[in-house]
């Protein structure tokens, strides 16, 4: 197909072909052709997407390495009775392990790659047997082992004797022949051990004459007493033959009963290659598998042209050997290479925009974008992988090119005659859905009927063939049919008016000037050709050139432009983003500066508060004073931590410092103030000893015998009593009684108040400790009665641990199962000490 050519559809397959380890892999792309089945070029596709995906996802991958077509192989065993060779064994056997081997890889993971596990579930495991057979009997060598078979070890053991004592024979001759022997060296002729006997010499020993060296001096002779010998070794030699043949052909008709298994793993290798190919050119050109559209949508983002792009890369290659070869006084100039990086395409035509005209600059790059969409296209309905960051492609029937110089002197064919030529064949074969790609469309005649009939062959494609349409012209009539139909693109190739070098950017939406008297300007034309061009060129065509150029210019401007300021907000929000990350770092570090400052408070808080409580000699109040200091902790703990909530983390970082001290010596006095009652015996801050009779918020009115005085809480100290009185003992005893009996007892709770509730259900029991301390101090503060702590059922750790922790608690005076209606042996009712 002409098209094909056209676009080099061969060289690609070639390009491809490269990436291939077996020589089947290769043939079959290089005859790949496009698809013309939709579900087959899904599934190839799929096939493609799944081994990338397993390679990225799961690390698995395979190679296939030193296999050969196995194509003799297949057909002999299709053979009754034929033997395979030793090698063609070994290389069949090869084959089928490799397949074996990626069918066991991609086992377990056949869910997540279900069309590559439809290759290679077929072959079957008992495959397996068969080769191990053939590789424990034969060697990497190709040679058959001895222990192949116990007949084979016996005959090479009863040759390799055979042939010592008949080399000992020989060695004795020749020593007894003294002059006679030419060279003491046991040698062969015709497959018989022989020995160098001089011509001079020959009649001493008697035996039968195997032939001459040849300079004639010397004579190899078996003699008489060697014949029988080496007759019985020639005859070990033909049985270990016979022996050798008979394991062959076993081995061979093991193979022969796994023909099946064997040309399915043929068929799986093959596929497997020819998919991992695929893959290799993916991964080397940065390919993606196309979306194959069904609304008939050709979406190309940043598209490069393969074969322009391999042949960049060789350019780079052998401009950096030249680089590297040249003498030191050269090595440091930069060097003359051209721009070598490829442009990338990009573009959209639809069912509502089918049509694009390309216009611009010689030598600009028109060309190169409708090869590049053609070949993208023909790439993607074969079932490969396109260079693109994205690409949708629709399943084309047909990809019809006109694309160069067809002209031919044998067919008598001018450039015009050429296109026309080939054109009116593409009308012939168009079938939609289509794309057709028209270079220079009309050119090759008189201009205003160039630029007629281009116009008409455009829109013939378009509207009679439904087809999508990519053509290039230089023609101001083809320009002005784009700029006023609204479902034809006009584009453009970018040309760069003060370098007056092409960028070979695509411009869509925007019509180009050809600027060919700048190109032969440029190409070096003289000056004074030039200027009378110029001088030459109608008024209203310059005219139009410049303000296409102008046009073109501005919209240039505008999209770099466009570019900076995207480039200048993507590193503002970076810089936002940095500043939120070091905020977000800065706030962790005051917060965690925060937290150690308030642990140290509560710590000195604790450890102070127990000093002083300790220091008391009355059990009974020190009792009391403890149970104080605990709620009084839980107290600091939750005005903290609502100071916490309702304070930025910033202040709480800067006042931190001064809350520690502050927050010490409050919680002193807090404790302090909370022991003093009225009735309580205290000593003033004059050192008098009196009997609180009146407290009115902070100061207290203190009795000193008949004198009376106020003084501040904070001023006052309790002092303790120094005995213990009977009552006080028998009613921590009674307390004791009731606590151990609290399982048997019968508690409700007469409130539905959810303050007085615990849900402990789903915790630990680590959590589960801090919860229920917090609410009993929360609970008694409150002076709740009853409280009710729901832990369910479960194993009965967390029941267990509820009713330990109880067990020992100053708040609890004791504790129960609650009653069947509120929620039985899954909740536990503790009544508070009052």
């Amino acid at each position: 197909m002409q098209s094909l050519t056209t676009l080099e559809y061969g060289k690609m397959l070639a390009l491809v072909a490269r990436y291939a380890n077996t020589p089947m892999g290769r043939d079959l792309l290089e005859d790949l052709q496009p698809l013309s089945d939709r579900k087959q070029l899904a599934t190839d596709l799929r096939a493609i997407d799944e081994t990338i995906r397993l390679n990225e996802e799961k690390q698995v991958s395979w190679r296939f390495a030193e296999l050969a077509d196995p194509s003799d192989a297949v057909a002999i065993l299709r053979i009754k009775n034929a033997t395979l060779e030793p090698s063609t064994l070994l290389e069949l056997t090869r084959l089928c392990n490799q397949a074996l081997f990626v069918r066991s890889a991609i086992q377990p993971e056949k869910d997540f790659a279900p069309t590559l596990w439809q290759l290679v579930e077929r072959i079957p495991h008992s495959l397996f047997p068969a080769i191990e057979r053939v590789n424990r009997k034969l060697l990497p060598s190709g040679e058959i082992d001895d222990a192949a078979s116990p007949e084979l070890t016996r005959l090479r053991r009863e040759i390799n004797l055979q042939r010592g004592r008949l080399q000992k024979a020989l060695e004795n001759t020749m020593r007894n022949a003294g002059d006679a022997i030419q060279d003491a060296i046991v040698t062969q002729r015709n497959e018989r051990y022989v020995i160098p006997v001089k011509a001079d010499f020959r009649g001493k020993i008697q035996g039968v004459a195997h032939g001459f060296s040849s300079s004639g001096a010397t004579v190899f002779v078996e003699p008489l007493a060697a014949i029988e010998a080496n007759n019985e070794l020639q005859n070990l030699k033909g049985k270990e033959e016979r022996e050798i043949a008979r394991i062959l052909f076993a081995l061979t008709e093991d193979l022969r009963e796994q023909l099946p298994a064997i040309e399915a793993a043929v068929e799986a290798v093959v596929e497997l290659d020819f998919i991992k190919a695929k893959v290799e050119f993916a991964r080397k050109f940065k390919a993606i598998v196309p979306t194959i559209s069904d609304d008939e949508t050709l979406d190309l983002i940043d598209a490069r042209h393969p074969l322009l792009e391999e042949n960049l890369r060789q350019l780079s290659v052998i401009s950096y050997q030249l680089s590297d070869s040249r003498s030191e006084e050269t090595r440091n100039q930069k060097p003359e290479t051209g721009n070598r990086e490829i442009v990338p395409v990009s573009f959209k035509l639809t069912k509502q925009n089918p049509v694009m005209i390309i216009s611009g600059a010689n030598a600009g790059g028109k060309t190169v974008v409708m090869k590049t969409a053609g070949l993208l296209s023909l790439m993607a309905i074969s079932g490969l992988p396109v260079p693109a960051r994205e690409a949708t492609i629709p399943f084309y029937k047909s990809v019809l090119a006109d694309i160069g110089d067809h002209q031919s002197l044998s067919a008598n064919l001018s450039t015009f005659s050429s296109h026309i030529s080939n054109i009116a064949g593409m009308m012939e074969n168009c079938n939609a859905p289509s794309l057709v790609l028209l270079d220079e469309v009309g050119t090759g005649t008189d201009p205003d009927e160039g630029s007629a009939l281009g116009v008409a062959i455009v829109d013939y494609f378009r509207r009679k063939c439904g087809a999508q349409v990519v053509a290039s012209t230089h023609y101001r009539g083809l320009k002005i049919y784009a700029a006023n139909d609204e479902n034809v693109i006009n584009a453009s190739v970018e040309f760069n008016e003060k370098t007056l070098q092409p960028t070979y950017r695509l411009l869509v939406g925007l019509a180009g000037a050809s600027s060919g008297i700048e190109i032969a300007r440029r190409f070096g034309i003289r000056d004074e050709v030039i200027n009378v061009a110029r001088e030459n060129l109608d008024i209203s065509a310059q005219k139009s050139e410049t303000y296409l150029r102008q046009l073109q210019t501005e919209t240039t401007n505008a999209v770099d432009l466009r570019r900076a300021l995207e480039e200048e907000r993507e590193a503002v929000a970076y810089k936002y983003a940095t500043l939120e990350i070091e905020a977000k770092k800065r706030e962790k570090e005051r917060r965690k500066e925060f937290e150690t400052q308030l642990a140290e408070t509560v710590e000195g808080f604790e450890k102070q508060s127990k000093a002083f409580i300790n220091s008391i000699e009355d059990k009974a109040l020190k009792a009391k004073l403890d149970k104080e200091r605990l709620a009084r902790k839980a107290e600091l703990n939750r005005a903290v931590l609502n100071q916490v909530q309702s304070n930025p983390i910033a202040e709480r970082g800067m006042r931190s410092a001064e809350m520690k001290t502050e927050d010490q010596s409050s919680a002193i006095r807090i404790l302090h103030s909370a022991i003093i009652k009225v009735g309580a015996k205290v000593r003033t801050s004059f050192g008098s000893v009196g009997t609180v009779e009146k407290i009115d918020k902070d100061t207290a009115e203190v009795a000193i015998g008949a004198m009376r005085l106020r003084e501040k809480l904070s001023n006052l100290q309790t002092v303790s009593v120094q005995t213990e009185t009977p009552n006080e003992s028998n009613k921590q005893t009674r307390g004791e009684k009731l606590q151990s009996q609290a399982k048997n007892s019968n508690l409700r709770l007469d409130t539905e108040d959810l303050s007085a509730e615990l849900n402990l259900i789903g915790q630990t029991t680590s959590d589960a400790e801090y919860e229920i301390d917090r609410f009993l101090d929360e609970a008694y503060l409150a002076a709740l009665p009853r409280i009710r702590i729901i832990h369910g059922f479960g194993t009965g750790a967390l029941k267990n641990f509820v009713h330990h922790f109880l067990k020992g608690h100053p708040h609890v005076e004791r504790y129960a199962f609650a009653p069947p209606d509120q929620g039985g042996n899954g909740a536990t009712i503790a009544e508070l000490k009052q």
